[in-house]
């Protein structure tokens, strides 16, 4: 019999980052746990308590889930050994959800009864244009995720001023109501995921698994952080983007989070198509990486996976 296998993913059940962890991990022998925080499912993983994390990494409305840029930083040195495997891509589909009672009196959509929104903070930004012609009066509560919010507005069934962002599977397992459909700003709200592990420990569990040759680079993507040895100096930052152009390297994303070295120091994240080899392989992501090493004051590989995109839904 297989051994059972832990994944750590932010919770609670029916969030997005669940359905990412049940799209990803389809065997029976994965077991899922859902997790407070973010944070908490990088803990579970470097632990050893899961063998794989299920974490939100950006958004295609939104942009980037700054907790987990905060996370691969690294400040508290709990993560250094954390690395990414795989990602998956999830259509994100927000719903207001409520208490039946709560619906609005009219196909018109008065929302005027709904006093307090929960969701969390990613959602609002994707549902801009909905909440600013519904619920500009309403107050605004950040939560740690969609479905907590969901889950809040399921514990006070008396209350028919409050509803929720949330998804459709959020509302049915909270047993509310969706009380309006598809308020994103954009049909094509996509959310990404990444799956992490040790980087101590041996790959064999991820979804797809690559070999050595022969190697379509544009099926990989890798991501690094760096930070550069004169914060502020004339050409510092170029320096080390222009390792990449070197070696003909495509960037797909570039962000940056405070180093907690000082004020206005940053920490860069950088991902780019190809994949990291064995040191003895070379190529041409493992000699950029070398050349970085010579301008940055100091760099980290986060992973090398296979591109999902062509997987999205």
């Amino acid at each position: 019999m297989e051994e059972e296998v832990y994944v750590a993913y932010l919770g609670p059940v029916a969030s997005y980052t669940h359905q990412a962890a049940l799209d990803s991990f389809t065997e029976p022998r994965f077991t899922l746990r859902p997790k407070t925080s973010i944070e908490d499912v990088f803990a579970a993983v470097a632990d050893g308590s899961a063998s794989r994390g299920v974490v939100p990494f950006e958004n295609s409305s939104n942009g980037s889930v700054v907790f987990t840029f905060d996370l691969f930083a690294n400040l508290s040195g709990k993560y250094g050994d954390i690395v990414v495997v795989n990602e998956a891509y999830v259509r994100v589909n927000h719903c207001v959800v409520g208490h039946p009672a709560a619906a609005p009196p009219s196909t018109g959509g008065d929302w005027s009864h709904i006093t307090k929104l929960y969701s969390h903070p990613q959602a609002w930004g994707q549902c801009k244009q909905f909440l600013g012609a519904h619920f500009k009066h309403a107050e605004k509560q950040d939560v740690s995720s969609t479905s907590r919010g969901a889950a809040l507005v399921a514990a006070n069934p008396a209350d028919t001023h409050t509803a929720a962002i949330s998804s459709a599977l959020a509302a049915k397992e909270n047993g509310l109501a969706v009380l309006a459909l598809n308020i994103q700003d954009s049909s094509e709200n996509t959310t990404r995921f990444l799956v992490i592990r040790r980087a101590s420990e041996t790959a064999s569990l991820d979804m797809r698994t690559f070999v050595d040759e022969p190697v379509e680079w544009d099926m990989y993507k890798t991501l690094v952080s760096f930070t550069v040895a004169q914060h502020g100096a004339p050409g510092a930052l170029a320096d080390c983007l222009a390792v990449f152009k070197k070696h003909k390297i495509t960037l797909t994303s570039i962000n940056s989070r405070p180093s907690g070295e000082g004020s206005w120091h940053y920490v860069f994240f950088v991902e780019f198509k190809g994949r990291k080899r064995a040191p003895n392989q070379g190529g041409p992501v493992n000699e950029a990486l070398q050349d970085l090493g010579a301008v940055a004051k100091d760099w980290r590989w986060l992973g090398s996976f296979e591109d999902a995109a062509k997987y999205a839904k």
